[in-house]
């Protein structure tokens, strides 16, 4: 009536389909989180280096002010200073 070694074989084989079809969905997840994270990191570095251009243009900028009148950016670098130790010492 009751065929237990029948039903154990089928079990294991219900258990070896079983771990298959977690193995290929894991690896399908893996393999499409692993493509966002790469695309993701490509805007991150384009960004950067979007920034690290932009930044050097500005700094290009502020030397050319700096060098084109030296004595009032140090009186604004002076003045700049004097106003943050005011605040700084009320708090």
């Amino acid at each position: 009536m009751f065929d237990s070694d029948r039903m154990s074989d089928e079990l294991r084989a219900l258990k070896v389909d079983v771990t298959r079809l977690l193995n290929t969905a894991g690896e399908e997840i893996y393999d499409g989180a692993n493509g966002r994270v790469e695309a993701l990191a490509d805007q991150i570095r384009a960004a950067l280096a979007e920034l690290g251009e932009t930044v050097e243009e500005e700094q290009e900028q502020l030397q050319g002010l700096v060098g084109d009148r030296p004595i009032t950016s140090l009186a604004s670098a002076f003045a700049l200073g004097v106003v943050v130790g005011f605040m700084l010492r009320r708090h």
